[in-house]
């Protein structure tokens, strides 16, 4: 061992609470030297005061294990002689590093080492994780931490971890390294010594990467030649892995019929749960004549779920060519990124991010932003590097653009996964994405909202006024001025009178005075880019919406027209299309391929199958959710409390953001952990985070309903607080009601019961995703025990899983026994 090489004292600490007057009750010190243990430390330390409870659960140490440890006192001798000569290394150094000099200090020691922080270490060298606490890092690194929160065995988690960073920074060429050396400094502490200890050595591998301006990129990976699938889908299934099921055979029959049938159009209807991601996925590719298939699914969420599950494991097995594809303001803009490296900034969190992306940028390979799951600390810095869809042929990057290398690689990929709102858009400009290609239409149901919003243009009214403002500030011309404080006191005076209201529909007179100050601008060269959508087509309605948020109260102009968009009409001649949908009729008088503007088409029926792995108890008990507020959330909360109690993870699905978070905050006034949508970050990072746990709560509402599946938990508790009927003031609600009265149906019975018994099986379909997994639905909506309507809805609930009405009580003990 040679001795003139640096020491690492790896230490973590437990203590009394988290503020600067805890006391210290464990020490666990892991000392290295060339990347190897050469000694260990560890000891109680009595505090000489009682431990609050949650110090003891979070840590398993006992006031009795403390009484007979010795005082710091009698300790600091030795942890001082120990450390003094080393670096001081810690998760969150902070904490460890000044509350171990404060206890030293008072004994007679001054420790004065250095302090290397591995949180923001790895920050910068693991830039893709979603969370870097010690627990989190460590399992996505696969390192052991068996007894989390005791000192010896979280340092010696720590110490593998610190290893792991250098490992990686030795992994990475030296020109990049001097490069993240540049930005060093911005480490809080002296984390720049781990960099500048390793030499910058390490030559850049010219067959993966290129150094390109600056920026050291990750080259394209060479295509792999296609395995043969088997024609038997039961065979496919095995090759991968899976098990099979008799419905999702029953499916993907259904695929290879509509694939040997003459009719382009074909819609599936199968109930959720079965598998039908691989059910269509496997017919189509095993199709040796067909050489493209374009799939489209609701949501980036759902779209990143797929490709990190089905596509993966079908290219790692078959090496079928696959790619994602979103639209450009998801991916990084080289160009930009490259400009915000050569300007010098003083601002320590922007300068780690610069350094953060250029390690990222030396391991991605399509450049997507969502990568990066740390984004909101500084938003703003990364709505800078998105890109905008131009690139200038004067660009650096003009051959390693992420974006133009995702618009070539999905030409030439055999699978391309893609979300309705992106298609939509890419099918209005260039027809020829899916020429060529058979297209899958997953949950069609929620492609019909995804082409109604499509049909629409909306805006923040505080984007408009803000661009508005600087118009007028830049603007030297008299009449544009005038034009655009017209429009501005217009603007101002419609958010005034929405300030008493959640929807305000503006007159034809009013939106006649707006669009024409905004063509009169135009004709004067001076066009309002925020206001450029509501330029494209004409519309029959234009009104204001409120939405709160948990920081902000957001006014959003919209418009949309009271026709429905024919599909239909945005594909090519000959295009085969196949919709999958776990409902294709709403009603006897509404079918969903005619609101998709299809007449002519083949329809399949997979049969459902009756389950004993999913119950449903409707609470006898019910609040009313149209009765007073205070006391329906308490009895909320106090029904979400006792399901708890019994360790499980609970899904609980609300039907407005308001309702969301009041209920959020009334558990947290209960201290009830739970995740929150829209409270404790993106839907993809509260979604794995509540896979992670085994007995979370998660609060939901908009695309937890339908577009995201729960299929980690073997057990899983769903509370659906309310039954989520449309908003009869809602647009498209409005629209499908004026087409049913002209015909002369019941807007009711015809349309919004059966889109909420949709909702609410696609709800329940969430929490089904595999044959062994149990679920248990909780129904807290008094109105299916008051309404007419209601023993048909239990009746049809009733049809294809065991359906209990109990008080709440009885239902906290059935459930607790179906979960055993």
């Amino acid at each position: 061992m040679d001795k003139t090489k640096p020491k690492y004292a790896v230490i973590d600490l437990e203590a009394t609470g988290a503020s600067i007057t805890a006391k210290i009750i464990q020490v666990g010190i892991v000392i290295l030297q060339e990347d190897e243990i050469i000694e260990t430390y560890q000891t109680d330390v009595n505090p000489h005061e009682p431990l609050t409870d949650h110090i003891t659960q979070l840590t398993g140490i006992t006031d009795e294990q403390l009484a007979l440890a010795p005082d710091f006192s009698q300790v600091a001798r030795d942890i001082y002689h120990l450390i003094s000569d080393c670096i001081f290394v810690a998760h969150n150094v902070k904490f460890d590093a000044n509350l171990l000099a404060e206890h030293l200090f008072f004994e007679g020691y001054e420790l004065r080492t250095p302090r290397v922080d591995t949180v923001e270490l790895a920050q910068v060298f693991f830039p893709t994780f979603e969370k870097y606490s010690l627990g989190e890092v460590t399992k996505a690194l696969g390192i052991p931490l068996e007894e989390a929160h005791t000192a010896i065995a979280d340092a010696q988690a720590t110490a593998q971890l610190f290893l792991r960073i250098k490992e990686k920074i030795r992994s990475l060429p030296g020109i990049l390294l001097e490069r993240l050396s540049r930005y060093a400094d911005a480490f809080l502490f002296e984390s720049r010594l781990i960099i500048d200890e390793i030499p910058f050595t390490k030559p850049l591998d010219a067959n993966t990467h290129a150094d390109v301006a600056g920026l050291v990129l990750r080259k394209a990976n060479a295509t792999v030649s296609e395995k043969c699938y088997s024609q038997d889908f039961s065979t496919n299934l095995a090759l991968l892995g899976l098990e099979e099921r008799d419905q999702q055979l029953a499916f993907s029959k259904a695929i290879e019929e509509a694939q040997r049938s003459k009719q382009k159009s074909h819609f599936i209807q199968a109930q959720s749960g079965v598998g039908k991601t691989y059910g269509y996925l496997i017919p189509l590719l095993a199709n040796p004549e067909l050489s493209r298939v374009v799939v489209s699914v609701p949501t980036k969420l759902l779209q990143d779920q797929i490709m990190f599950e089905e596509t993966k494991r079908l290219h790692q097995v078959f090496g079928t060519a696959v790619h994602s594809l979103k639209g450009p303001a998801n991916y990084i803009k080289l160009d930009a990124f490259k400009a915000s490296l050569d300007q010098e900034d003083t601002n320590r969190l922007l300068n780690r991010y610069k350094m953060q992306l250029l390690v990222w940028l030396f391991e991605t390979e399509d450049g997507d932003l969502d990568a990066i799951k740390q984004q909101q600390r500084l938003q703003w810095y990364f709505d800078e590097l998105r890109h905008d869809g131009n690139l200038s042929q004067a660009s650096l990057f003009l051959d390693h653009d992420f974006w133009q290398r995702s618009y070539q690689k999905a030409q030439s990929s055999r699978l391309l996964i893609t979300n309705h709102a992106y298609l939509l858009t890419r099918l209005e400009d260039d027809p020829s994405l899916i020429e060529g290609a058979q297209l899958v239409i997953d949950e069609a149901q929620k492609f019909f909202l995804s082409l109604e919003a499509f049909s629409r243009s909306e805006v923040a009214v505080d984007l408009v006024l803000t661009e508005i403002e600087e118009k007028i500030v830049e603007s030297s011309e008299l009449l544009r001025r005038r034009l655009l404080e017209s429009l501005q006191y217009e603007l101002n005076q419609l958010v005034i009178q929405s300030q008493q209201t959640t929807s305000l529909e503006i007159s034809p007179e009013k939106w006649q005075k707006i669009s024409g100050d905004i063509h009169e601008l135009e004709q004067n060269g001076l066009v309002l880019e925020s206001m450029a959508c509501f330029g494209k087509r004409i519309y029959d309605s234009v009104w204001l919406e409120v939405t709160n948020t948990p920081t902000r109260r957001q006014t959003t102009l919209k418009a949309g027209k009271e026709s429905f968009l024919d599909f239909s009409k945005m594909l090519p001649e000959e295009q085969v299309v196949y919709f999958v949908s776990a409902t294709l009729t709403i009603s006897p008088d509404l079918q969903l391929p005619q609101l998709l503007g299809f007449g002519d088409y083949s329809q399949t029926v997979v049969a459902e199958l009756p389950t004993d792995r999913q119950a449903i108890w409707v609470d006898q008990q019910s609040p009313d959710p149209h009765g007073d507020q205070d006391s329906y959330y308490h009895i909320l909360t106090d029904r979400i409390m006792a399901l708890a109690q019994l360790q499980k993870p609970m899904l609980i699905l609300t039907t407005s953001s308001e309702a969301l978070l009041e209920l959020s905050q009334r558990l947290e006034g209960e201290h009830v952990p739970h995740l929150a949508q829209g409270k404790d970050g993106s839907n993809h990072q509260i979604k794995r985070r509540f896979e992670s746990d085994k007995a979370s709560i998660l609060l939901g509402t908009g695309s937890f309903w339908e577009g995201v599946d729960f299929s980690s938990h073997d057990q899983l508790i769903l509370v659906i607080t309310r039954l989520p009927f449309e908003n009869p003031q809602d647009f498209l609600h409005q629209k499908v009601t004026k087409l049913l009265s002209e015909k002369g149906k019941n807007p009711f019975i015809s349309y919004s019961l059966p889109v909420m018994m949709m909702r609410l099986k696609q709800a329940m379909g969430r929490t089904s995703r595999r044959q062994q997994q149990q679920s248990a639905i909780i129904l807290l909506d008094r109105r299916l025990m008051e309404k007419n309507y209601g023993p048909s809805v239990l009746a049809l609930l009733g049809e294809e899983r065991p359906l209990y009405l109990e008080k709440s009580e009885k239902i906290l003990s059935d459930v607790a026994d179906f979960l055993l």
